[in-house]
């Protein structure tokens, strides 16, 4: 059975809900799930380390729970993101946790390995794995994931540079099996386009921030709400890899987010013990000008159907602007 196959039928939404570093908790990634999207989070939120497999064998609960009281809507999968970088000192204690409890969807960011898809394989969950380019891309396949994320231009957090468009019909020249297309997402019309363009998921985080199972604070919810795609800055400073920051964060933090300095990848610590040096920085795509207002996780999934299923309605007719000529040539070859 494929990752696709696994998810026919169970979800309200094509829809991954990104992994958002601090701010998804169980609460959250319940939420979700409850809602009809694929719930994440990363496995260095729970802290101490002890606490993660308390976080999973209590998601795994409530999801049962309340597939009990729901078999006719049960719950979407949840989905686990480890960072697999060389510096993360949890990876082998997380891995050994998720296969422990059979967690059904791996998300793999910062290094693509072997032996953590064989792990995952081993019991029969899948792995998507994030990339930022086509080399990146090519060696996650090569080395087992099932499936790619594509953080193109406008992801919150740690993204890309390449426009959606390119990067994923690029993609597809190639590679026909599970992806999610990340950037900017936080509309229903976003989902249905990302979709007409060869993604099978949409994997939206930054909306998130502002509900009210996030663990994310006042102030930050509210910059959310307050914020559009200008007040994003994209930059290397804050953990070595580039990535999507809210500008306001940054002056706070005594930064000119016009003239800041640079860093290189050497800076990356993702270990146990790691300093938050910039804990009030906060990580943010350019989709949050559609982020009007803080609200619980379902009410935002229920927003997101609804535009969902009005721009399926509206492109469901043809366009005024096309000569109806020209689509009978079109049917005409087909013939």
């Amino acid at each position: 059975m494929s990752l696709l196959d696994m998810m026919k039928g169970r979800l309200s939404l094509p829809v991954i809900g990104s992994p958002l570093f601090i701010i998804s908790v169980p609460d959250l990634v319940v939420a979700q799930c409850t809602a009809g999207v694929v719930g994440s989070m990363p496995s260095l939120n729970a802290r101490p380390a002890e606490q993660f497999e308390d976080w999973v064998v209590a998601i795994k609960e409530r999801l049962a729970a309340h597939d009990a009281r729901h078999p006719d809507r049960k719950a979407a999968p949840f989905a686990i993101n480890l960072i697999v970088h060389k510096s993360n000192d949890r990876l082998e204690h997380d891995l050994a946790i998720v296969v422990k409890h059979k967690v059904p969807l791996i998300i793999t960011s910062l290094g693509a390995r072997p032996e953590v898809n064989q792990a995952v394989h081993g019991y029969g969950g899948y792995v998507l794995h994030d990339v930022i380019n086509q080399r990146f891309a090519h060696s996650a396949i090569d080395k087992g994931a099932d499936g790619l994320v594509l953080v193109a231009a406008g992801a919150g957090g740690h993204a890309g540079a390449l426009s959606p468009f390119g990067f994923l019909q690029e993609t597809r020249a190639w590679f026909d099996g599970p992806i999610a297309l990340s950037g900017a997402i936080a509309h229903g019309r976003s989902i249905l386009a990302a979709e007409a363009m060869g993604a099978d998921f949409a994997y939206i985080g930054s909306a998130f921030i502002a509900t009210e199972e996030a663990r994310s604070q006042p102030e930050q919810r509210q910059m959310i709400v307050e914020s559009g795609a200008e007040d994003i800055v994209y930059t290397n400073l804050i953990t070595g890899v580039h990535g999507n920051y809210l500008k306001p964060s940054l002056r706070k933090a005594g930064l000119d987010p016009d003239n800041l300095p640079t860093s290189d990848p050497s800076a990356m610590s993702f270990g146990s013990e790691r300093k938050r040096r910039w804990k009030d920085i906060w990580g943010s795509g350019q989709g949050i000008g559609t982020v009007r207002e803080v609200v619980p996780a379902a009410a935002l999934v229920e927003r997101l159907r609804r535009e969902y299923a009005a721009a399926r309605a509206r492109l469901g007719a043809r366009s005024p602007l096309v000569n109806p000529a020209w689509e009978k040539l079109l049917d005409a070859a087909a013939e």
